[in-house]
């Protein structure tokens, strides 16, 4: 992920340059749920990982999301209506069999290409500007901490979360 510059600044007619290392062949993965429901504060519940699975697979797995979906159904402590996108992942078998089996589980899926309907690419925005904005990340770990770190600090803000709502459009029903 490369990460917007936010601000910069230079002496007139000198163009800022940033030297970083060579480009790691190492990938970070983060799957993450924003929640609502009414009468209770918005909360979002994320999981990053590093490509270091021993089948040598660089994203998440549909198992992946599924042990996900069943810590959320446990911090939740009720039925969860989940709305995705269609990240193949998302539409595996597996994943489709695991819902089938699940009560207390409801999916529907976004049209494709619509990002703009998605809460979790709020998310992912703000990270983006803030936490993430003027970093030249040293190693792997420095990325997932800064990114664990911002994530935490939108956690504790359910404002933001729930603007990331608000800015689909969508609202929460009763």
């Amino acid at each position: 992920m490369t990460p917007p510059t936010a601000r910069t600044w230079a002496r007139r007619g000198r163009t800022p340059v940033v030297k970083v290392r060579g480009r790691s062949r190492r990938r970070i993965s983060i799957a993450a749920l924003t929640c609502y429901k009414p009468g209770e504060r918005s909360r979002l519940i994320y999981r990053p990982r590093l490509d270091s699975r021993p089948d040598g697979r660089k994203s998440f797995a549909w198992t992946d999301y599924r042990d996900l979906l069943t810590v959320a159904h446990q911090q939740l402590g009720g039925p969860i209506v989940l709305i995705w996108d269609n990240l193949n992942t998302h539409l595996t078998s597996g994943m489709r069999e695991f819902v089938a089996a699940r009560d207390w589980l409801t999916v529907y899926q976004l049209p494709s290409y619509a990002p703009d309907l998605n809460p979790v690419e709020g998310i992912w925005s703000l990270l983006r500007r803030g936490w993430l904005s003027n970093v030249a990340f040293t190693t792997p770990e420095h990325l997932i901490r800064t990114v664990r770190h911002g994530l935490r600090k939108i956690q504790y803000r359910s404002d933001l979360i729930d603007g990331c709502l608000a800015g689909t459009g969508l609202a929460v029903g009763a």
